[in-house]
């Protein structure tokens, strides 16, 4: 029997049930060293490829809204920002920062012929009033959330069987900050990636709006200049940075209710981590206001995955993966327990494969660690492939799972109709 129907509001009010976890009882830790000095000029090159199901802007989080979530994929002009909103397609977001120039308004970007040409024209937001960051560049950002009601059930760990001790259960509505630290295990590096803010230009922007081709390569030398740029900052990046390809999960539902998820290995990836979520059998009861969300994780440890669904340093993947919260470069399937969702039916699973990041500068930090280091400037490059599907519906993302130029990829033609999005939410919600 299906589960029974869900308001689109339950769905909703489960999924921003799951989002307290990130903030309460957690602060970040900045490292703070005084002979390290800020760099002249920083450049952060984000690097992401999407397949599966479009999401839009907004939906990077998973705890965002679940109303949403089939609001479609990128158009005909690319915009900032697209490698944080999961839309169907292959994104590079590029932002630029001077010492030498607080109000840098616009900036140049060369780039290999193999990925763009003419060079990328960067261009600070005119508008916006939101000043530049003030924290440190190595700190964790944690996003803020307002206490929701309801309860949250986690389940942990890839297998045909949920193991025994699950799923931990917490009752928002009473949990203390101690309950809340018992409960959540919500690991998260994620540092400051692009961002727009006034005097730092980004690309793409409305002055050069291009998309990225579908067979792109960021691989090659890389030059940015400007009003206060210094003139050494050029750099090469290699192909462990460059554009992944896109992320597929094929699907096989066994008959005790627990479904396979199997995928072609990725040759830059460095991890990967999966996250499935999805309205409890108790959503909906008690008026609406008792809320229920079933969370499950691919970790062998107890982790909600709500902050591993994004760009993390290389250090945390390394310690992940010892600790086997991360599935090894080698992995290529994972089972989801019968038992966690409704027949292996109706919960969001999105999976992220952790590319390597790059961090370069110049001058080179000096061998010995007492010497004042302040170099001219300083890269980040960050990569990431990532999927959303839906349990126990088919991969959306077309023949291969390869988007393109940022528009979803053509289905495969077949007699019967494709169900539209709006049938895909249906059937997730039981009518």
């Amino acid at each position: 029997m299906s589960p029974a129907p869900l308001p689109l509001t339950a769905v909703c009010r489960a999924a921003a049930l799951a989002a307290t976890a990130l903030t309460l009882g957690m602060a970040p830790a900045v490292r703070a060293q005084s002979n390290v000095k800020p760099p002249q000029a920083q450049a952060w090159i984000d690097v992401a490829t999407y397949s599966g199901f479009g999401m839009p802007a907004g939906m990077a989080n998973p705890m965002a809204a679940l109303g949403s979530l089939f609001g479609g994929g990128g158009g005909a002009k690319n915009t900032f920002g697209n490698t944080q909103t999961g839309s169907t397609g292959r994104w590079v977001d590029v932002t630029l920062s001077t010492r030498l120039n607080p109000s840098l308004s616009e900036a140049e970007q060369a780039v290999p012929a193999s990925f763009l040409s003419p060079a990328l024209k960067l261009q600070a937001p005119k508008d916006l009033r939101t000043p530049a960051p003030e924290t440190h560049d190595d700190q964790v950002i944690e996003p803020s959330y307002e206490r929701p009601k309801g309860k949250l059930l986690l389940y942990w760990g890839c297998g045909a069987a949920v193991r025994a001790g699950q799923p931990k259960v917490l009752d928002m509505a009473t949990a203390s900050a101690a309950d809340l630290g018992k409960f959540f295990q919500s690991r998260r590096a994620t540092q400051r990636g692009t961002h727009s803010a006034v005097g730092r230009p980004v690309w793409p922007n409305p002055a050069d709006a291009r998309m990225v081709p579908g067979n792109a390569s960021l691989v090659g030398p890389h030059a940015f200049s400007g009003s206060g740029v210094p003139e050494s900052f050029r750099f090469q990046i290699p192909a462990a940075q460059d554009l992944m390809p896109a992320l597929t999960i094929q699907q096989q539902a066994a008959g005790d209710g627990s479904v396979d998820l199997s995928w072609q290995a990725l040759s830059t990836a460095r991890a990967y981590f999966i996250a499935g979520m999805g309205a409890g059998a108790g959503a909906g009861k008690g008026g609406g206001g008792d809320m229920e969300m079933v969370i499950w994780t691919s970790s062998e440890l107890p982790d909600t995955g709500f902050g591993l669904t994004d760009y993390q340093t290389n250090p945390a993947v390394d310690k992940w993966l010892g600790e086997k919260v991360l599935l090894s470069p080698g992995t290529t399937h994972c089972t989801v327990p019968a038992g966690v969702f409704p027949n292996g039916q109706g919960g969001m699973l999105r999976a992220i494969a952790y590319g390597s990041e790059l961090n370069l500068a110049h001058p080179p930090r000096p061998k010995d660690p007492k010497a004042v280091w302040e170099p001219e400037w300083a890269a980040k490059i960050r990569v990431k492939s990532m999927t959303t599907v839906m349990l126990g519906m088919p991969d959306m993302s077309g023949a291969g799972g390869k988007p393109s130029d940022g528009t979803p990829p053509e289905p495969e033609r077949k007699p019967e109709k494709k169900p539209s999005a709006l049938d895909l939410l249906k059937g997730v919600l039981g009518r």
